[in-house]
């Protein structure tokens, strides 16, 4: 698991070393419509990207083949993604910039690559090698570097790729980081010397204080009427469609909240929820409920699973069919089951006060989920199963 942690880490660093060479092989502005200065072979940043295709992408695919299963899977996933964005970048090396309307067109089955190899993580969670899944899935989207404008040459279209509601940083912000971490051991020359009488580990009077001294440079004076912490600023209301994401978040007192035209490859993810409804019609592959309180939620169909994290006192009503609901980290959580979803697996770990009610002549009949488990060594294996609680 390591080598492919590291391996996962050497191909996001490999790409944004592309990024630089894409920048470099293209004309000053104004000359868009020549072939990037190549009058044979293949652009610099092709031939760059054959490099990393044929050394570590190469290496990372042998790996997986070994491990095989679901690993070996999610790796072709990220070998054909690799393909479609090589093509992309052979194309835009040997063709005049197309139309701004064109380029989502002809980034689209990038995209939709990077959208399978996350969606093939989340319909595995219970892979007994999830945590490679997630890292996989997780770095992914590093492909959307080609998507990113270099500032240095001729106009590019904005970002397009997005990892968890988080846009590409723009290109000038983007070589001020790079340029900081060129700087090697000059980084540290901004850094404030600290004398011996500042170290605890030389001042046993420090360490007694808990290692807090005074810095020479600012004064520590408290002021009579400064609060001794700052109320979190309320953030904004969202419910919107961000690429194939339901986005709604921070919503409160809301009790009117639907979301209709939805689509199988949709996702929906509710994040900072409080005293609030949300209908959402249709089917969709997943829902996340991620930090809420006193919510409640209604649904059709999902395709994939539903997630609970984190949450306190929410309300789940299946109106149709939904594989598997996950709950992590949750207090008072109760999910309302239709006759079509009675085949659904519930998941639980760390949570409490979680109850299932299962539709019964007209009505439904409350059953809770054990929170306490008994275990126990049978001679050969250890047998859990839930504690029944004594009157």
């Amino acid at each position: 698991m390591a080598n492919m942690q590291g391996l996962v880490e050497r191909l996001e660093r490999a790409v944004s070393r592309l990024e630089s060479l894409s920048a470099e092989s293209h004309r000053p502005p104004g000359d868009c419509g020549e072939v990037n200065g190549v009058t044979g072979g293949v652009a610099p940043s092709v031939e760059a990207f054959d490099k990393l295709m044929n050394g570590m992408v190469a290496e990372f695919l042998k790996n997986s083949r070994i491990l095989a299963g679901d690993v070996e899977t999610h790796a072709e996933m990220v070998h054909s993604a690799f393909q479609a964005q090589r093509s992309f970048l052979l194309m835009a090396s040997q063709y005049q910039q197309p139309h701004e309307n064109d380029v989502a067109t002809l980034l689209k089955p990038i995209s939709e690559k990077i959208q399978e190899i996350q969606t093939f993580r989340e319909r595995n969670r219970g892979s007994n090698m999830f945590n490679h899944l997630s890292a996989v899935s997780e770095s992914i989207p590093a492909l959307g570097w080609i998507a990113v404008p270099p500032s240095s040459h001729c106009h590019r279209p904005p970002p397009l790729f997005e990892n968890e509601g988080k846009k590409e940083e723009s290109s000038p912000s983007r070589s001020a980081l790079f340029a900081q971490l060129n700087q090697g051991e000059a980084i540290t020359k901004g850094l404030r010397h600290v004398t011996d009488d500042q170290k605890t580990y030389k001042n046993p009077s420090l360490r007694a204080r808990g290692g807090q001294t005074r810095s020479p440079t600012k004064s520590h004076t408290p002021s009579p009427t400064s609060p001794k912490s700052h109320p979190s600023q309320k953030q904004a209301p969202v419910l919107e469609l961000e690429g194939k994401k339901w986005r709604v978040e921070y919503q409160e007192d809301r009790n009117d909240l639907v979301i209709s035209e939805t689509e199988l490859k949709q996702v929906a993810y509710i994040f900072k929820c409080e005293k609030s409804t949300l209908q959402i019609k249709g089917k969709v592959n997943s829902i996340i409920i991620d930090n809420c309180k006193k919510l409640g939620l209604v649904f059709d169909n999902v395709v994939g699973i539903v997630e609970v994290i984190n949450s306190q006192d929410i309300q789940i009503q299946v109106m149709g069919r939904v594989p598997t609901i996950s709950i992590n980290k949750t207090e008072g959580c109760h999910i309302y089951l239709s006759e079509d979803a009675l085949d659904c697996e519930i998941v639980s770990a760390k949570s409490s006060e979680m109850n299932i009610l299962i539709p019964q002549d007209g009505d439904y009949r409350e059953f809770p989920v054990p929170e306490q488990f008994k275990t126990a060594w049978d001679g050969s294996k250890l047998i859990t199963e839930p504690a029944e609680i004594m009157a």
